[in-house]
Order: C-alpha cells, then sequence, then structure tokens
C-alpha cells in the first residue's frame, strides 16, 4: 500500500453545498426516475462531472441506459388456505400477508400450492447448509423464517457469524434461492425483531407500484409470487397443519433440518398493472496512467422519492439532501480532488446509480451489464447519505471483517488519526441494503462506511441525537431539505478518508479478496479464474 500519509489535496467544501443545494433544490421535483427532475438531475451531474476532469465512462457516452418495469398489483383475493381434512381458512391481503411478482404478467393466480416450511431457505454448501435437501419445490409454496439460524446469538460466532445478519438471512436471497428451487411462490414470516422493521414497513414497502431491472425473460425463471405473512397467520396455518412453529423454528436451527410437507395448500389471485420506462446511470472515468485496464469504484445513488406524502406545511416534495444529495456531491468532490492530484495507476470510476430507492435496481443494472469488466474492478466506495454534524473521532464500518479491504481502512484511519466503530446493528444486515451490494454478491469488494458516532463536541449523545432526530423527522420525508447552516467540517472529514481509500486502491498492486469463509469469496474466486483480473 502507498504512504498516503501527507495531507490530501484541497476537497472543496464549496463543492460540496453547491451540489447539495441545487440537486435537493425543489426545481429537482424530489429527483424520481422517470420524471423532468431525472432528467434535469442527468443534465446537471454531466456538467459536474465534466468540470471536475473526468472523462465520459461509457464509449464516449456518460450514460447507460437502465430499462425498468414498474408491476402494480390489483385486485388482490385473499389468500385461501385448505388442509387436508378439507378445513378453510382465509387470510386478508395487507392486514394478514402481502405479495407481489416479478413477472411480467397481466395476472396471476395459485390455486391449491401444497406449502413446504424450508427453515430459513438456505442452500450454503461452503457452510454445510442445505435447507431445500431432498425435496421437489415445482408448483410449491416456500414458507420460510426471516434472517439466519444463529440470529438470536449474543456474540458473532455461530455457522452464519452470529448475531450478524449474513446474505443469507435477507429476503432478496430467500426469494431467489425460492426461485432457484422451482417453487411457485414464497412467502416469509414476518418476525420483528430478526427482522429489524415491523409488519407496518413490511406492508407500505411491498404494496403498490414496484419497480424491477427488465429481464430479457421477462422475469420467467422468477416465482409466480413472493410476499410475507404475519407471525399470527403463520402459527394459524401451522395449527391447520397440525405442527407447532415454536418447534419447527427450534429443528430449523440445525444443519441437519430437514424441509417439512405441511399438508395444506393455499390459492390466491390478483391483476397487474404494468408500465415500462427507462432510466440512466450516470458514469464518468479518470483514466488510469500505468493500468489503465484495472478499475477503483465509487458510486453514490442520485435518485429520491420525488412527489411524497405532504408535511404540516403542505410540502409534498421529498428533496432527499442527506439521502443522497450529499453522496452525489461527493462523488463530484472527490473527481475533482483525484483529478487535480492527478491519475493513479489504475483507473478510478465514478458512478452515479438510479433507482437505489426502488430497490437498489441502478447498480442490479451495472452490476448484471457492467462496462467495465468486474474480474477487473479491484474493489471500491458506496456513499449513502453522510451527516452533516460536525467531525467525529471515529467512523461507523458497516460489514467490517468480511474482506482485505478491512486493511485498507485501517491504514487510512491511522492516517487522519481517527478509530473505526462496528456496525451497532449487526443482525439488521444493513450491508445488504445500499448499492455496495449489487457488486459485493457479484464479488467485487466493497467499502460502505456510516457517519462517525463520537462526536468532537458532545460525544456520542450528540452524534446518536443527530442521527435520532434525523431519522424520526427528515428520513424519507419533505424536511430531507437542505438547511444552509449546516456545520460541514464533519463532511469534509469523512470526504478525506474516502480520496484516501480510493487513492491506496488506485496505486497498490494488490487484489483486495473476501476473506476465506465469506459468502462472497467463491463468487470472487470463480470471477477472477474466468477473467482478465485479480
Amino acid at each position: 500500500m502507498q504512504d498516503m500519509s501527507g495531507p490530501p489535496p484541497q476537497l472543496s467544501e464549496t463543492t460540496m453545498k453547491e451540489v447539495t443545494r441545487t440537486l435537493s433544490s425543489d426545481a429537482f421535483e424530489g429527483r424520481e426516475p422517470g420524471t423532468p427532475g431525472e432528467e434535469r438531475t442527468l443534465e446537471y451531474l454531466v456538467q459536474r462531472f465534466e468540470a471536475a476532469g473526468l472523462q465520459p465512462g461509457n464509449g464516449g457516452s456518460w450514460f447507460q441506459d437502465v430499462p425498468l418495469v414498474e408491476i402494480t398489483g390489483e385486485d388482490f383475493a385473499p389468500l385461501m388456505v385448505r388442509a387436508a381434512d378439507g378445513q378453510t381458512e382465509s387470510f386478508a391481503y395487507g392486514d394478514d400477508w402481502v405479495g407481489v411478482t416479478y413477472r411480467e404478467t397481466d395476472r396471476v393466480a395459485l390455486d391449491n400450492a401444497d406449502l413446504v416450511f424450508v427453515g430459513y431457505g438456505i442452500e450454503a454448501p461452503e457452510r454445510g447448509w442445505s435447507d431445500y435437501k431432498g425435496v421437489d419445490m415445482n408448483g410449491k409454496i416456500a414458507v420460510i423464517l426471516v434472517n439466519d439460524p444463529d440470529y438470536e446469538s449474543e456474540t458473532l460466532d455461530g455457522p452464519f457469524n452470529g448475531r450478524a445478519m449474513t446474505y443469507y438471512g435477507r429476503w432478496t436471497y430467500k426469494f431467489e434461492e425460492a426461485a432457484r428451487q422451482g417453487a411457485a411462490g414464497a412467502l416469509i414470516i414476518h418476525d420483528t425483531f430478526p427482522a429489524a422493521y415491523g409488519w407496518n414497513v413490511v406492508e407500505s414497502s411491498w404494496s403498490g407500484p414496484q419497480a424491477y431491472a427488465q429481464r430479457a425473460n421477462g422475469g420467467s425463471d422468477q416465482t409466480m409470487m413472493n410476499g410475507w405473512m404475519q407471525m399470527d397467520m403463520a402459527q394459524a396455518i401451522m395449527r391447520m397443519a397440525g405442527q407447532n412453529l415454536d418447534t419447527l423454528s427450534a429443528a430449523a436451527k440445525r444443519s441437519d433440518f430437514r424441509p417439512v410437507p405441511l399438508n395444506v395448500s393455499a390459492s390466491t389471485s390478483f391483476a397487474n398493472a404494468i408500465r415500462r420506462f427507462a432510466s440512466k446511470n450516470v458514469i464518468g472515468v479518470l483514466p488510469g496512467t500505468a493500468r489503465p485496464d484495472e478499475y477503483v469504484l465509487t458510486t453514490a445513488h442520485w435518485d429520491h422519492l420525488g412527489h411524497c406524502t405532504p408535511n404540516e406545511a403542505g410540502d409534498d416534495i421529498c428533496n432527499g439532501a442527506i439521502d443522497n444529495a450529499t453522496g452525489t456531491a461527493a462523488l463530484v468532490a472527490l473527481a475533482e480532488a483525484q483529478a487535480r492530484a492527478g491519475a493513479t495507476d489504475r483507473s478510478q470510476l465514478f458512478l452515479a446509480v438510479t433507482a437505489e430507492e426502488s430497490g437498489l435496481l441502478g447498480s442490479e443494472y451495472y452490476a448484471a451489464n457492467p462496462i467495465y469488466p468486474l474480474s477487473q474492478t479491484v474493489g471500491g466506495v458506496n456513499i449513502d447519505a453522510i451527516f452533516p454534524m460536525g467531525p467525529a473521532r471515529d467512523i461507523t464500518v458497516i460489514g467490517g471483517g468480511k474482506s482485505e479491504l478491512d486493511a485498507y481502512l485501517a491504514t487510512a484511519l491511522e492516517q487522519v488519526g481517527r478509530t473505526q466503530t462496528p456496525d451497532p446493528s449487526p443482525q439488521a444486515g444493513y450491508y445488504y441494503r445500499s448499492d455496495h451490494f449489487s457488486l459485493a454478491k457479484r464479488g467485487v469488494p466493497m467499502f460502505y462506511l456510516d457517519p462517525g458516532q463520537d462526536l468532537l463536541e458532545g460525544g456520542r449523545e450528540a452524534g446518536k441525537a443527530f442521527a435520532d432526530a434525523y431519522t424520526e423527522n427528515a428520513y424519507h420525508g419533505p424536511d430531507d431539505e437542505y438547511d444552509p447552516d449546516w456545520d460541514w467540517s464533519g463532511v469534509m472529514q469523512d470526504l478525506a478518508l474516502y480520496y484516501r481509500l480510493e487513492r491506496e486502491l488506485g496505486d497498490s498492486t494488490d487484489w483486495p479478496n473476501w476473506y476465506p469463509n465469506d459468502e462472497f469469496r467463491h463468487v470472487r474466486d470463480e470471477s477472477c479464474a474466468a477473467g482478465a483480473g485479480c
């Protein structure tokens, strides 16, 4: 690793303020993809990237087209469950269960599909774990527990890292695996603590329009329905099946668990309104001087929610100043600083992605259709919301202990005199909820850092107070607006750290990998073996 102990070149606070203020102004209408707000955002970012000294990153274009499809479920029938003895029970959409389809189809109908309890729905051969062993899921609905088998651990020790959620604990993985197993549907049993959010979040998130990246096959390889059910509903189904949910859940925590056919079936149907539209990722490149075909990636999402539920003052624009105009501004400021310092040996990519708020769709599309080969992408940094709350003694590390990037972060923190605070809520799986994850699950090691918690003025109490106030009063609401009185000194402190990480990776000859027992290690190894990098 390079000696980066000297001060970084001037990082522009003026740029941070100007870009954050502009992108979060009412003129950009909340930066919703597919609206005039997107058009203004794209035009502005190209201007700033070009002025920063970047080159167009996609064969002479600044853009990568991201085709999207929006599917809105309508006219939901109740979910009717029938037991082998003829007993039936009806469960109401919204109150008891929610469901969507990933298929681009006008109507979904499940008719007496058998339910199979598959524990945590995990297939992890590298951990000696198989929850689908010996079962044919064709035409059946998988009933799945949320999180990992060892989420109740007080430590980080266990087959799935103890209380720290792995990717296997995320709902995204569980639905993907159910589809790979050939299931017709998948229903996750909601439980507030292991899910890290209440049923109200599930109901609001899984109803109304759902946006996805378009697939060439129209999603035909996906289940017909993915959804969630309330705990009370799950317990009622188990009683109809002559089973006890607590007993089954206990069995599912062991590696010798085998799936349990419940001898009950479920039926439901719903219609879909389908809208297809296109959005864009914005990408700029600072070509490397010695190894330009090796790439260091910095990402942030430019989008937000557009118009939303009005506040008491009648303001219905979700401006997204902190989330994520600050991160997008950081892309510009970092690009300026890197260009001013001179290109690194490796090329630096700056990627502003779309549709993060719709489910990481822009980053998912890039990762599935990379402009630059992932086997030649060394690693990178994702920036998702920087809190303007003053300087901190620490930085919060989300997903630490997963890859050899840890050594780069330790060096950079030592150089700037800061410490790292581990993720305070590893059971929530935050590493799997932002744009870096789209790259990580395809093998590319990625940093994800949150603001520090131990402020120079006020300590951890002050840091927690700022974060709590933002979450309660502004996050995903109209009050996430630019404030001219913000203290930017902590933001610039964080930018200096990001700059050093970019620089270290850009001038290194190393290829940091995931640690041997990490869930993404085998993906990276396979990618490196097949490609020209690593």
